[in-house]
């Protein structure tokens, strides 16, 4: 299984609510530009989950209008709510990118990349994306990094 986390882009700092914030204009240049680089490296069959914020879907959207919105990846998911809403490690498709947020990307991907040892989040800047793959290594799943990528470098 490869496991895309996206961190959604630059959004505003204030609005009605957490979950209505909107994109920045630069938070929606950033957003197509990681679109453009995923697009280009995805599969037809990938399943795209977003969280129910409204920057997440915005950055979503950037992407591809096929996308489902998981209430279990909200601001406040934990990682095992992350792990569990992509089938972690067999996965729900081949390819599952998640659109999400700080500081459970960090900790979804300090957990799968430290085997369970790292309880620290990993820092995962706006609109940046962390590409794992699962792999089975003598006997048991491991993850493994495939890409670390971020706005500015596509």
């Amino acid at each position: 299984m490869h496991l895309i986390l996206w961190r959604h882009a630059e959004a505003e700092d204030i609005a009605a609510s957490d979950l209505s914030r909107q994109l920045t204009t630069r938070g929606r240049k950033q957003a197509q530009n990681v679109a453009r680089w995923l697009r280009a490296r995805l599969p037809d069959d990938a399943v795209i989950l977003a969280s129910p914020a409204a920057r997440t879907i915005q950055t979503a959207e950037a992407l591809t209008d096929q996308y489902r919105v998981v209430r279990e990846l909200a601001p406040d998911a934990s990682v095992e709510q992350v792990l569990a809403a992509v089938g972690w490690p067999d996965g729900l498709a081949s390819t599952v990118v998640v659109v999400g947020h700080q500081p459970t990307l960090g900790e979804v991907a300090a957990q799968l990349l430290s085997g369970g040892a790292d309880p620290r989040s990993w820092a995962v800047k706006k609109g940046g994306v962390l590409w794992l793959a699962s792999r089975e290594r003598n006997g048991g799943d491991e993850a493994v990094l495939h890409a670390a990528i971020t706005p500015d470098l596509v």
